[in-house]
C-alpha cells in the first residue's frame, strides 16, 4: 500500500509540473494587480481594488472589491470600465468612498452604499481628485486635488483658468523659476492643496498658496491624515522655492477655519503625519539632513498636549517606511527594508520594536478594533501580492485568490539567498533566481540585474517592470546584488556609494559576479548585464572598465554627468551625490563619468529610453547610442516617444521585455 501510495504521489507530482509552464509576458499581464486592504468598521469585510491590463486597448483597468476579512470569494462592487481605485470606508460602515475616472476625465470620488449596492458620484472637481480619507465623523472627506492657487476651491476659477491655459494660440513656454518640470510632466500653473469636502456645504481649501502640499519631492506614505475628532488636518508641504530642498515639514490647520501651524523644525524632509487613534499623538517620518533624500527615515512622535516632539526607536538601523497605529494608541506598526526582505514591525511608545513578520515583502498594514489581528499585502520575487491576515499568536493566512487560477498553470523559477564579500570585506546580499524546471546538470547562462536608486535595494517583492521571473523563464540564472548604497543593511551601507558611484559598489557587484561564475550550472562564458537609472549608469560604468558580459542593456542610464545635471530636475540629488555643483566640485562629476571611457567599449549593447524621462532625459541614453555607433559596437536604441522614467504602457511593456530578451539570447545562446 505504502508504494502505491508513493507512485501516486510522484505521478500526481508529475502531472502537476507537466500542467505548468514557464511565466510569459501575457501570464504576467493577466495577474490581476491587489491592492491594499481596507477593513471595515465592524471588522467583517475588506474592500480593496484590482486591477486588470487590456492588452487591446493598451490600458490598465481596476475595480474594487469586497469580500470577508475571513478571506474567500471577493465581489466586485464597482463598474472598473476604466479605473476604479482607493476604497475608504465611512465610519459607519455604512460607505465606501472611491476614485474613478469612468467618464473619461479625472478622477472623482464616488459613494457606495453597501446595504443597497448603489452608488453616486460626489465631485466634480476641476483638478480631480486623489488621496481621499474620511472624517471621523462621517460628515465628509478630506482629498488632494490640482488647483490653481489664485482660485483655491472655487472650481469655476479653476475651469477658466484650465481653459485659458489650453486655449492659448502658442505651446510655447516662459520660464523664471526652478523647478519648471517632474518626472514625465511639466510643472504647469496647477499646486496639489488638501481640500476638505463635506457631504452637505461647500468644500474647503485648507492649504492655500503657491505650495505643493503635500509635496511631490520627497516622502510617498500618505502625507495627510485627519485629527480623530474631525477639526484639524495634518500634512506634509515643502514652503522652500526652487529645486534643491528637501526640506518638507509637517503643518496642522484647523478644518473649520484659522491659521495654520507648523509643528517641526528640522531642515530635513518630515512627511507622512499620522493622528493617535486617541488624539494624543502625530506620528510622522523624519530625515535629518537637508538635501539628503536617501537620509535615514527616522519615526518621530508629537505630543499634541505639549507641543514637543521626540525620536522612537531610535537604535532601529534601516529606513522605517509607512507607519499604522494601533486601535489602543499603545503600539505603531512599520514596514522597513531588511536584508532583501521588506519586514513588518511593531514598536510601543517608548520605542521597543520587534518583527512582527519578515519573509517576503510586506505593506499597507491595517489593524482589527481589537488590535489581535494585522491585514497587509504581501508579496514575493515568486508570487505577486494577495492580502494576507496575521493573528498575534502568528497565524499567516492568504485571504484573497483572485490569481489563483492562473498562478496554477505557471511554473516560476526558485528563488534563494546569496552572500559574499564585497569592498572592504563589507558582507553583501544579493538575490539568484533560477529557471523554472532547474537542472542541477545543466549549465545555464546567465543575466546579473542592477537596481536604481542608487540608494534602494531588491528586495523579495514581486514586480511588474524589472521581473526576473521572465528573464529566468528563458532559461537564465537571474542575479540581482544588493551592493553599497542598498537599504535594509544599515544606514553606513547606504551612505557609502554617496561620492563613490563607481567605487566600493563596483567592487561588491563585480566579486558578486565572480562567485556567480564560480556556480557550478552557471556558464561563465556567457553572461550578461542589464541596469535601469543607476543601474543604467552601472552597466555603462562597466562598458568601459569589463569585458567579461557578452552583451548589456541600458535603460534611463545616466551617461555624461555633467550634462546631466543641467537637464534633470531634483537637484539637490546630483548635488549631494556629487558634493556640489558641476562648477563648485567639477572633479567627482568628471571622475565618475562613464562617457569619459567611450574608447575602452565594446560589449555589444541595447539602450532603452523614454522620450518623456525628465528624471534622466532622453539625451543621456541618445549620447551612448551614438556613441557605441561611431565605435562601430554592435548596438540598438529602444525609443519610447510615450514614456517617462519607467516603461508603463502595456503594448510598450510587452515590447521592452521582448526586445531586451531577444538581445540577449541573441548574444547568450549562440
Amino acid at each position: 500500500m505504502k508504494s502505491v501510495l508513493i507512485t501516486f504521489t510522484l505521478l500526481f507530482a508529475a502531472a502537476t509540473a507537466a500542467a505548468q509552464s514557464p511565466i510569459t509576458f501575457d501570464e504576467l499581464a493577466a495577474i490581476r494587480r491587489i491592492g491594499a486592504p481596507q477593513l471595515s468598521p465592524d471588522g467583517k469585510w475588506i474592500a480593496f481594488d484590482a486591477s486588470t491590463i487590456d492588452m487591446a486597448a493598451n490600458y490598465r483597468n481596476s475595480a474594487v472589491y469586497l469580500m470577508p476579512a475571513t478571506g474567500g470569494e471577493a465581489k466586485r462592487i464597482s463598474e472598473g470600465p476604466k479605473q476604479d481605485d482607493s476604497p475608504a470606508w465611512s465610519p459607519d460602515g455604512k460607505t465606501i468612498a472611491y476614485l474613478s475616472n469612468r467618464d473619461g476625465g479625472l478622477k472623482q470620488v464616488y459613494l457606495f452604499d453597501v446595504a443597497s449596492g448603489t452608488e453616486r458620484q460626489l465631485t466634480s472637481i476641476t483638478g480631480g481628485a486623489g488621496s481621499l480619507k474620511w472624517t471621523p465623523n462621517g460628515q465628509g472627506l478630506v482629498l488632494v486635488s490640482d488647483v490653481y492657487p489664485d482660485c483655491g476651491v472655487a472650481d469655476d476659477c479653476n475651469r477658466a483658468s484650465a481653459a485659458a491655459a489650453e486655449s492659448r494660440s502658442s505651446k510655447a513656454r516662459v520660464i523664471d523659476s526652478l523647478p519648471f518640470r517632474h518626472w514625465n510632466t511639466w510643472v504647469e500653473g496647477t499646486r496639489a492643496h488638501v481640500i476638505h469636502y463635506p457631504l452637505e456645504g461647500s468644500p474647503r481649501d485648507l492649504t492655500p498658496g503657491a505650495f505643493n502640499a503635500p509635496p511631490f519631492s520627497v516622502g510617498g506614505g500618505d502625507e495627510f491624515d485627519v485629527s480623530p475628532d474631525s477639526r484639524e488636518v495634518a500634512y506634509a508641504s515643502n514652503t522652500d522655492p526652487g529645486a534643491v530642498s528637501t526640506n518638507s515639514d509637517i503643518f496642522v490647520a484647523p478644518i473649520g477655519g484659522g491659521p495654520t501651524k507648523r509643528i517641526t523644525t528640522r531642515r530635513g524632509a518630515d512627511t507622512s503625519p499620522q493622528y493617535s487613534p486617541d488624539g494624543k499623538w502625530i506620528s510622522w517620518q523624519s530625515q535629518s539632513r537637508p538635501g539628503y533624500e536617501s537620509d535615514q527615515w527616522e519615526l518621530w512622535l508629537y505630543n499634541r498636549a505639549a507641543g514637543t516632539s521626540s525620536r522612537i526607536a531610535a537604535d532601529f538601523p534601516n529606513w522605517i517606511g509607512s507607519v499604522t497605529w494601533a486601535p489602543n494608541s499603545r503600539l505603531l506598526y512599520f514596514v522597513a527594508p531588511e536584508k532583501g526582505k521588506n519586514a513588518l514591525y511593531e514598536v510601543t511608545l517608548d520605542g521597543k520594536h520587534r518583527k512582527v513578520h519578515g519573509d517576503g515583502a510586506s505593506g499597507h498594514v491595517t489593524v482589527s478594533a481589537d488590535g489581535n489581528t494585522l491585514y497587509f499585502d504581501r508579496s514575493s520575487l515568486r508570487r505577486p501580492a494577495d492580502i494576507y491576515s496575521l493573528t498575534r499568536n502568528g497565524k499567516l493566512t492568504k485571504l484573497t485568490t483572485l490569481n489563483d487560477a492562473l498562478l496554477a498553470r505557471v511554473s516560476t523559477g526558485e528563488v534563494t539567498d546569496m552572500w559574499w564579500q564585497g569592498a572592504g570585506e563589507a558582507q553583501v546580499q544579493g538575490h539568484l533566481v533560477k529557471p523554472p524546471g532547474f537542472d542541477a546538470s545543466r549549465k545555464y547562462p546567465a543575466i546579473v540585474l542592477i537596481h536604481g536608486g542608487p540608494q534602494g535595494a531588491w528586495s523579495d517583492s514581486w514586480s511588474y517592470r524589472w521581473n526576473p521571473q521572465i528573464f529566468a523563464s528563458r532559461g537564465y540564472v537571474v542575479f540581482m546584488p544588493n551592493p553599497r548604497g542598498s537599504s535594509g543593511f544599515g544606514q553606513k551601507f547606504v551612505e557609502e556609494i554617496s561620492q563613490d558611484w563607481a567605487g566600493k559598489v563596483y567592487i561588491d557587484i563585480m566579486n558578486g559576479v565572480e562567485q556567480l561564475a564560480a556556480l557550478p550550472y552557471v556558464d561563465a562564458s556567457r553572461m550578461g548585464a542589464a541596469g535601469g537609472s543607476y543601474g543604467g549608469y552601472m552597466v555603462n560604468w562597466i562598458l568601459g572598465h569589463d569585458h567579461r558580459f557578452l552583451a548589456l542593456v541600458s535603460h534611463a542610464g545616466l551617461y555624461n554627468l555633467q550634462s546631466m545635471y543641467g537637464v534633470t530636475e531634483e537637484l539637490w540629488f546630483p548635488e549631494w551625490e556629487f558634493g556640489g555643483t558641476p562648477w563648485d566640485n567639477p572633479e567627482q562629476y568628471e571622475r565618475w563619468s562613464p562617457h569619459r571611457f567611450a574608447k575602452n567599449f565594446r560589449t555589444p549593447t541595447l539602450v532603452t529610453h523614454g522620450e518623456l524621462d525628465f528624471r534622466v532625459p532622453i539625451g543621456e541614453g541618445l549620447m551612448l547610442f551614438t556613441t557605441l555607433q561611431r565605435r562601430g559596437i554592435p548596438s540598438k536604441l529602444a525609443y519610447f516617444p510615450d514614456e517617462g522614467h519607467w516603461i508603463l504602457k502595456p503594448q510598450n511593456s510587452k515590447l521592452w521585455f521582448q526586445t531586451v530578451g531577444d538581445w540577449f539570447d541573441q548574444w547568450l545562446k549562440k
